[in-house]
């Protein structure tokens, strides 16, 4: 991969590029992360958030990492599916611009998973309230007192359900429950991997090489995004047909995105191909 691939989040790059072109306006989106990376309060989240997951329960990693990849994909994803030509509807609702939908994605990616310093088990609802904490003081530099309530509410709805019973109502809320499921490669599960944990999330993520997500360009697609993801073993499965399948499921976004995970390994055939 190019450096210019790596930077550009329409070509499969793995970051989101402030000077890359968008389909979408970009300039708010720029302000907010630039302020995301200077937030004392918000790293220290992300770093306490990972010892409930990790350190005592011996899931994959739910750390800053994971924020930054989950985050990483859903603006990725975003950006294919507004060339796409698929409309959002949270900001829209709101009386929100256009442009406050790729904040209230990126914000809801960062802040999904802070409930983990209150337990791993029902994290999402305890990440409501200290988000929305967050959230009161973090708008406040952004918006007006009646565009951060509403703001507020859809980063705290995203939020709620990326990990819950409840679906999502935006399709802001959708990517960010699909980013999330994207989120399986290798790198993942190398904390509890390295601890001797060989459950089957971390198995299943030792399985699964690479995640790219790339225009939806192929003769008679009709979906704008294809997630490329190449297995190297057959335990890769579980993360491809039941947890991301599940994320995808009514996510309001799930027409738009095509999935195609490749077992790449030539001596382990026993899946070869699946494709959502």
């Amino acid at each position: 991969m190019s450096d210019d691939q790596a930077a550009d989040p329409v070509a499969g790059g793995r970051r989101y590029s402030p000077d890359a072109d968008h389909a979408f306006p970009d300039e708010k989106l720029n302000e907010v992360l630039a302020a995301l990376r200077d937030d004392p309060e918000i790293h220290t989240y992300l770093r306490a958030q990972n010892v409930n997951a990790v350190t005592r329960k011996g899931y994959n990693d739910h750390g800053a990492k994971h924020i930054e990849i989950v985050r990483n994909h859903a603006l990725r994803l975003y950006d294919l599916l507004k060339r796409g030509g698929v409309e959002f509807n949270g900001a829209a609702e709101q009386g929100l611009a256009e442009a406050d939908e790729a904040v209230i994605i990126a914000l809801a990616a960062t802040l999904h998973d802070i409930g983990h310093v209150v337990h791993r088990d029902e994290h999402a609802y305890y990440s409501i309230p200290l988000a929305a904490d967050v959230l009161d003081r973090f708008l406040a530099d952004f918006y007006d007192t009646s565009e951060a309530v509403r703001m507020k509410g859809e980063v705290l709805h995203a939020i709620l359900c990326h990990h819950t019973e409840e679906d999502p109502l935006t399709r802001e809320a959708g990517v960010i429950r699909v980013a999330d499921g994207l989120d399986m490669e290798q790198g993942r599960s190398r904390m509890p991997y390295e601890k001797g944990g060989r459950g089957i999330n971390t198995l299943s993520s030792q399985a699964i090489r690479r995640v790219e997500l790339k225009p939806g360009s192929a003769a008679g697609e009709d979906a704008p995004v294809l997630v490329d993801i190449e297995m190297v073993n057959a335990a890769g499965v579980y993360q491809v047909d039941n947890l991301l399948k599940a994320k995808l499921r009514d996510s309001l976004i799930d027409e738009y995105v095509r999935i195609v995970a490749i077992n790449s390994k030539a001596d382990d055939q026993l899946v070869e191909r699946i494709e959502l």
